[in-house]
């Protein structure tokens, strides 16, 4: 939770912007601007989020109402989409959350090569079931996701999409991490499941190394040879599906000493809940800082409605 600027909006639609969610130090690679806000009673706090300055706002929009539609496990619910032409913004119901590069601050530095684990077996279990819907994230990042108290939730749906057309280079474009992005979409390919493959290992690397472009060397050994073939710039090398990903990452050892591995048509088993207290409690620190954004969430006050101007009265 971040103090809001001189060049933030006061109010979105029908809430009023009380807080930034993203530090500064992110907003090169954060494809929108997402803010912390509340309906004038007072009964509702939302996340509310609307393009970057310079973006295309119809393409952005278009990107904003595909995910409200979408039904996906560990994606972000988006309950709204409103605003106008020139200034669309959506929203969806707050809950305790921190941006990955939030949780590394918080913690310290990169996180545990377990809680790596678990946080990707989630991210891939829920680009899995985006993939068999026909669903392509097409923005994955560190930015893009969410750590909860009950999970990681995916944000920023169709963020290469909204930043240029198909056709067009995406390389260096702003709010697109350069180390997220797949060489095929960075040219102006479409983006695809393989992409968010590509995305997820950066993911991975970020986690377990602070960085998204990491040596082998700073990657934990038991994780050099997964993200290494997701970061692959030949599609053909890479994982050919999230749900592969996923078995990696529950199973390292690839299926050795006699695991069975599903049939054709057969689903992998689920990597359970992550990131929650019951599975894998997150790291103190990390806990400390979602109870401290929801505590200063709660104690903020809406500001004072400016009283209209009143001529002085004249005294007879």
């Amino acid at each position: 939770m971040e103090r809001l600027r001189q060049d933030d909006p006061s109010q979105v639609g029908p809430y009023v912007v009380l807080a930034r969610l993203d530090a500064d130090s992110a907003e090169r690679t954060v494809p929108e601007r997402r803010y912390l806000g509340r309906t004038a009673d007072g009964e509702r706090t939302v996340l509310v989020c609307v393009p970057r300055v310079g973006a295309d706002p119809s393409r952005w929009a278009v990107e904003a109402e595909g995910a409200r539609r979408l039904s996906v496990p560990g994606f972000l619910g988006i309950a709204e989409v409103g605003g106008t032409a020139g200034f669309p913004y959506y929203g969806a119901p707050y809950t305790p959350a921190l941006p990955l590069p939030a949780v590394l601050a918080a913690y310290g530095g990169p996180l545990p090569e377990d809680t790596v684990r678990r946080l990707g077996a989630a991210l891939a279990q829920a680009l899995a079931a985006a993939h068999a819907q026909g669903v392509t994230h097409a923005g994955l990042s560190p930015a893009a996701v969410l750590v909860t108290p009950g999970g990681p939730l995916l944000t920023c749906v169709g963020a290469v999409r909204a930043a240029a057309p198909d056709g067009v280079p995406r390389a260096g474009l702003p709010g697109l991490d350069p180390g997220c992005l797949a060489v095929e979409e960075a040219s102006g390919g479409r983006p695809g499941p393989l992409g968010d493959v590509f995305a997820l290992g950066a993911v991975l690397a970020y986690a377990s190394t602070g960085h998204t472009v990491p040596e082998q060397s700073e990657l934990p050994p038991g994780l050099r040879r997964l993200v290494g073939s997701c970061l692959s710039s030949d599609p053909a090398v890479r994982p050919q599906s999230a749900r592969e990903v996923l078995r990696e990452l529950v199973s390292p050892a690839g299926g050795a000493g006699g695991e069975e591995h599903p049939q054709a048509g057969e689903a992998y088993p689920q990597a359970g809940t992550v990131l929650d207290h019951t599975a894998v409690p997150l790291p103190g620190r990390v806990v400390a800082a979602l109870a401290a954004q929801s505590a200063a969430l709660l104690a903020a006050e809406l500001p004072a409605p400016q009283q209209p101007f009143a001529s002085p009265q004249k005294v007879h």
